[in-house]
C-alpha cells in the first residue's frame, strides 16, 4: 500500500531536478578547475606548502585579510 501511494505521488520530478542540478554543479566545478584563466591561481596555491620565501601567517578567528 505504501509503495502504491509513493509511486502515485508524482515525486519523480524532484529526482530529475536534483540530477540536473548536480550535473550543472559538476560542470561548473570542472570548468573552474580546468579553465586556462585560473591556471595561475591554481599554480600559486599548489606551491604554497613548499614556498619558504613568503610564508603566510595563519589568521586569528574572525580576523579579516
Amino acid at each position: 500500500m505504501k509503495s502504491q501511494i509513493m509511486s502515485n505521488a508524482g515525486l519523480s520530478a524532484y529526482a530529475e531536478f536534483a540530477l540536473v542540478l548536480f550535473a550543472f554543479a559538476f560542470v561548473l566545478i570542472l570548468w573552474r578547475v580546468f579553465a586556462p584563466r585560473f591556471k595561475a591561481s591554481w599554480t600559486a596555491q599548489s606551491r604554497m606548502p613548499l614556498d619558504d620565501h613568503t610564508p603566510v601567517e595563519p589568521r586569528a578567528r574572525g580576523q579579516e585579510r
